[in-house]
């Protein structure tokens, strides 16, 4: 049968149909009346799938998928801290991550094995974050199926939707009755012809679902005919009782993506949106104004915050739409470089883009416009928040009308607000509502919260200040206690989810923003020494019990806030010689983490000599988790204690982090951290040097050690322990230890009381033909001329020992003499030997 080539009527592209064409598999076991459906299927699914809403296009239009499609980065596996950060956080952590270990994979492949060691792969679970371009892979995935050009090995593709399953949360089904409910051109398919398909059903959205799946508890149903609730059919589904043969693709954001057993899943895969190349091509797909697309490319590379967010889809289309229109009219000022700026003159270009009448009235001042426009705004803000609260999404006509706002009137800000409901089935018309991304419904409720506080709405205050309602803030605090007192609240979240919202309050304080926004924020008195007061609080906010990630939003808050100086003086630091006489505070800290995991130099070596503590640690085991380029931190002489390492260790056990060198040296530790350093050499490849000298390891604490460095994943290369409290008995440890360690070419154990005993335990190490030792140093370690005898023989053996400190001992002559013999070995290829001070000192006993 000959190829199909047909031009499309809306787009004029010329695409390959093949709907009624089989595979050598489908003749074998789908009859000719079952095709006929399967046909009308596929013509239904194309209709649904080849035309995609973006933005502000009306209700029944639409642009061509296969015109704006860009092909999305999707990795297989999933990152970590994925499920617990905010989806912001996480984009900004993901930018900087090293793909090495990546394994790209297409959305035409999902359910394709990558190498002959991969089993069956029945149930995949896709994860991103909102707006990241889940729905629109699946889209594109359904669409080259119902075109014939991918998968055509299957018979059937059931897309559904979980804001459409929502409609029906209460009423039961058999799997059969669903298929035909959402898909009409199934009414024909049996129990009897859906056996012999090859089936695939994909589930998007599982974060909208509002069924609870109860894997554990659910009753079992394996006839597809026997009725049942939705939930019990999706469980059934996905553990394979129902339609084993059946394949499975589940797109959820990665907070809701845990609610599935990994036991139940074959395949977990991350769109992890645009790469650089990808976003500079989507920009250059929308328009043909080549100067245009450079003018905007360059702007959004200028500003680490907006290049970050362009990972997401939504956000390119978000600048797009703001940036095109002040480059193409009268527009004046400056362009957006904080978020709060950006989504400010989004908001402000789809009022006008409503209206129609930015062409018509140039007269017309903004403020003018957001006057017309304030109530409903501010109707729409008040559902931002509300939702906020609970976490919802999405909302239906009764949400809309609980917040007075009117069906129409939202349908009109179709840019803030848009319709997303399909309602091709005749039986469900009712709508769903939601923002264009998360972000978006964020920015408006900020909006709200800082106009509810300019008209000092005591009771929205109270419930944005909850928390700290109990500790004297009172109902009408001044604008540095207000934003105060949102930051501690949102610093106490584990997630973050109040992160990006506290960061629009703080960027609406400024005068530019609040002019930009007109009448919308009501009447604003931001005085100058209002925002110095708030970004003194910034500056000085106690975070000992904070985590990390919640430190970095403060250095955020200033950057929207329009404050440089803590990246100033972080920037002065990085380039300062005399780092030892400069101290870091809490928040530089986190502004170092957070540059050092941005930043586009690439950084080798830091040096931190800075008087720090434990609570620094954190921040930069954060950044070790997100930067590929650093190989050198030195933080010695710091107060870090055993806490601080152990949160260092957290770092270094990430598989993106590098480090080739660690310097811990009189750090304050004891034996309490060496299980953490352990643990972190046994998963950690790339550390080849650790220094723990001057800290009070004892014996007990190189025993822990000792079970790092018998790993075979470690390739430490250097050891450093001098003065550390040790014995004879560390000896024993590090003798077994390193004998199957074929790495570590240089041990420091000088100013240890190892004595004689002890050194012979090491000379039998040196004498293990695994044993690559080039370098052992043994200054003031209590020895005498019993010690030399043992090293004459392990001299006579290693042909890589090449230099020996045995300085500050007491071998006397008679040692020596007998350490000539072991020089005097064909085999001995010693190089230094150093043997300074051969007396007692007042260190010896």
């Amino acid at each position: 049968k000959k190829r199909d080539y047909s031009a499309c009527p809306q787009c004029g592209e010329r695409s390959r149909t093949r709907p009624g064409l089989q595979t050598p598999s489908q003749t074998s076991t789908v009859d000719g009346g079952l095709q006929e459906v399967l046909d009308e299927h596929k013509i239904s699914l194309r209709r649904r799938c080849e035309f995609v809403t973006e933005g502000t296009a009306a209700a029944g239009t639409g642009t061509p998928l296969n015109r704006i499609y860009t092909e999305l980065y999707i990795t297989q596996g999933r990152r970590e801290g994925v499920n617990t950060q905010h989806e912001v956080w996480q984009l900004e952590t993901a930018s900087k991550t090293e793909t090495l270990h990546d394994t790209p994979i297409k959305c035409q492949d999902i359910f394709k094995p990558l190498s002959d060691k991969d089993t069956h792969i029945r149930v995949v679970v896709t994860q991103g974050v909102a707006g990241i371009g889940k729905t629109f892979s699946v889209q594109k995935f359904t669409l080259d199926w119902a075109e014939g050009l991918e998968n055509q090995h299957v018979s059937l593709v059931v897309l559904l939707s979980f804001r459409e399953l929502n409609l029906i949360k209460d009423e039961r089904y058999s799997l059969l009755q669903l298929l035909r409910v959402f898909h009409p051109t199934l009414q024909m398919v049996t129990a009897e012809k859906l056996a012999v398909c090859k089936v695939v059903f994909i589930f998007d959205g599982l974060d909208e679902s509002r069924f609870l799946l109860d894997f554990q508890n659910n009753e079992v149903v394996s006839d597809v005919t026997q009725t049942s609730s939705v939930d019990v059919l999706l469980t059934n589904l996905i553990k394979g009782n129902l339609l084993p043969s059946a394949l499975l693709w589940i797109t959820s954001r990665p907070a809701a993506a845990n609610q599935i057993p990994p036991t139940c899943v074959h395949r977990v895969t991350e769109v992890q949106g645009f790469t650089d190349l990808q976003k500079e091509e989507y920009f250059r797909r929308r328009s043909s104004d080549e100067k245009l697309c450079s003018r905007i490319i360059s702007h959004i590379k200028a500003s680490r915050s907006l290049h970050i967010m362009c990972q997401i889809p939504v956000f390119c289309w978000i600048t797009a739409a703001v940036l095109e229109h002040m480059l193409t009219t009268d527009q004046r000022g400056e362009l957006p470089k904080s978020l709060t700026d950006m989504y400010s003159h989004f908001l402000l270009v789809q009022t006008q883009r409503k209206k129609h009448k930015y062409d018509e009235r140039h007269d017309r001042s903004q403020q003018e416009l957001m006057e017309t426009d304030r109530e409903v705004l501010l109707k729409l803000g008040r559902l931002a928040f509300e939702h906020l609260e609970k976490g919802n999404l999405m909302f239906y006509q009764e949400d809309l009308e609980e917040c007075d706002l009117d069906v129409t009137e939202a349908s009109v800000y179709s840019g803030v607000c848009t319709e997303i409901f399909k309602t091709e089935c005749v039986l469900f018309q009712r709508k769903v509502y939601c923002f264009v991304h998360l972000s978006i419904q964020e920015f408006l409720a900020a909006v709200y919260i800082f106009h509810c506080y300019t008209k000092r709405d005591t009771e929205v205050l109270a419930r944005v200040m909850r928390t700290h309602k109990c500790k004297g803030v009172d109902n009408e605090p001044s604008l540095d206690i207000f934003l105060k007192t949102v930051m501690s609240e949102a610093l106490q979240s584990k997630n973050g989810h109040l992160d990006l919202l506290v960061r629009f309050l703080h960027g609406l304080s400024l005068e530019s923003n609040q002019r930009l926004l007109g009448g919308l924020l009501g009447q604003t008195e931001s005085r100058a020494e209002d925002i110095q007061r708030v970004i003194n609080n910034l500056k000085e906010m106690n975070t000992y019990s904070v985590s990390p990630d919640r430190s970095i939003n403060i250095f955020h808050c200033l950057m929207e806030m329009n404050d440089l100086s803590i990246h100033q003086d972080i920037q002065e630091f990085l380039k300062s010689e005399n780092r030892s006489k400069k101290e870091l505070s809490e928040i530089h800290c986190s502004a170092l983490a957070y540059m050092l995991q941005m930043s586009e130099e690439v950084l080798d070596v830091l040096d931190l000599d800075c008087s720090l503590t434990k609570s620094c640690c954190a921040s930069l085991a954060s950044a070790l988790k997100s930067n590929p380029h650093l190989t050198e931190l030195d933080l010695s002489e710091n107060k870090l204690q055993d806490s601080g390492v152990k949160l260092l260790s957290a770092g270094l056990e990430s598989p993106n982090c590098r480090l080739e060198t660690l310097r811990l040296s009189g750090c304050r530790l004891s034996k309490s951290c060496c299980a953490s350093l352990a643990s972190a050499l046994k998963s950690n490849p790339h550390l080849t040097e650790l220094d723990l000298s001057k800290n009070k390891l004892q014996d007990s604490g190189v025993e822990l050690l000792s079970a790092g460095l018998e790993s075979p994943n470690c390739r430490l290369e250097t050891l450093r322990l001098w003065s550390c409290e040790l014995t004879k008995s560390s000896c024993a440890s590090l003798a077994s230890a390193l004998k199957s360690n074929p790495h570590l070419t240089e041990l420091d154990l000088s100013e240890n009381e190892l004595q004689d005993s002890g050194v012979k335990l090491l000379s039998a190490l040196v004498e293990s033909p695994n044993c690559r030792l080039e370098t052992l140093r043994l200054r003031f370690c209590w020895l005498t001329e019993s010690s030399c005898a043992s090293l004459a023989s392990a001299l006579k053996s290693n042909r890589h020992l090449t230099e020996l400190d045995l300085s500050y001992n007491k071998l006397q002559d008679s040692g020596v003499k007998l350490l000539s013999a072991g020089l005097e070995s064909p085999n001995c290829r010693l190089e230094t030997l150093s043997l300074l001070k051969q007396e007692r000192t007042t260190l010896m006993p």
